[in-house]
């Protein structure tokens, strides 16, 4: 006679489903915690206790979310609902960068495809369909963060271009102004030509190049101190082009640019030239002056 050994394991009675069906539950559990305000109670419960604050680094509102995206909120959704367990008021605080080179190009995408010249369109036209443009993908993107499961204060999340945030900066800016660390200086800044903005280092894409590296000896022409007396500074460049080009930069080495070499124990071209093949690099018409002697190099 058979046995039915199912009817002989005990196990619980329970309404949980066999299946999962997580793309049915997940809306329903995300509805949920919005009709209680999950965000709300949680800090209304946690209210006293040590503060955890993610101040989110903004996503640019550009478009749909990618994995980079789910990938950096997912981390930062587990960081913050850790600290709530251990028992910290762990807050998470949303936002979104709505300036710079992604939202530009996008209006500029839909100007070109209507024939437009963006440089024909009002400064001021311009930059209200950017802010319209990056108003409407805070709403797209909020949502779908939201569908990842990300608990935030969503009905307040901080943009970059709000008048408040903008003022804050300035304010902040002031801040500087006044004790002093505020100065004024130069440094080069990657720029685009055909976008008509400064461009930040991961915007811009460097080919390989080889370049030709030369050796150049200057010859001392009045030494300051016998040691020297005789001797040639060598110098060594990956542009040999700009010194042939630009006359007379080139056509001698500053004493104390030498000088401070010389005391550093870089090494300084031999009197005798012994052990050193050297040739002129320089066609033999280039001017030779006193303060401009002709150029050689080792091979």
């Amino acid at each position: 006679m058979s046995v039915d050994y199912k009817n002989t394991v005990f196990l619980p009675k329970t309404d949980f489903p066999m299946k999962g069906e997580l793309p049915k539950l997940e809306p329903e559990l995300l509805a949920r915690w919005e009709k209680i305000d999950l965000f709300g109670r949680l800090r209304a419960a946690s209210k006293g206790r040590d503060k955890f604050i993610l101040h989110d680094g903004p996503p640019y509102a550009n478009g749909n979310l990618h994995i980079g995206h789910a990938l950096n909120k997912i981390l930062k959704d587990v960081i913050t609902r850790s600290q709530q367990m251990l028992g910290k008021d762990a807050d998470y605080v949303p936002g979104w960068d709505c300036h710079g080179l992604p939202i530009e190009w996008k209006i500029e995408e839909k100007y070109r495809d209507a024939g437009k010249d963006k440089d024909e369109i009002d400064t001021v036209t311009f930059r209200e369909e950017c802010r319209q443009f990056a108003a409407k993908w805070i709403s797209i993107q909020k949502e779908e963060f939201k569908r990842l499961g990300i608990t935030g204060d969503w009905d307040h999340p901080y943009t970059t271009m709000t008048n408040h945030a903008e003022s804050v900066i300035a304010a902040e800016l002031g801040k500087f102004l006044l004790d002093g660390s505020l100065y004024k200086g130069a440094k080069p800044v990657l720029w685009s030509v055909v976008e008509k903005t400064a461009l930040a280092e991961a915007e811009v894409e460097y080919h390989d190049h080889t370049s030709i590296t030369i050796w150049v000896k200057f010859p001392v022409v009045t030494a300051s101190v016998p040691e020297i007396e005789g001797a040639k500074v060598v110098i060594w460049t990956t542009t040999p082009g700009p010194c042939r080009a630009t006359a007379p930069s080139p056509m001698a080495l500053s004493s104390t640019m030498w000088w401070s070499r010389w005391k550093a124990r870089i090494p300084i071209w031999p009197r005798s030239g012994k052990g050193w093949s050297c040739a002129p690099i320089w066609p033999p018409r280039w001017p030779r002056t006193p303060s401009a002697p002709s150029r050689s190099c080792t091979p």
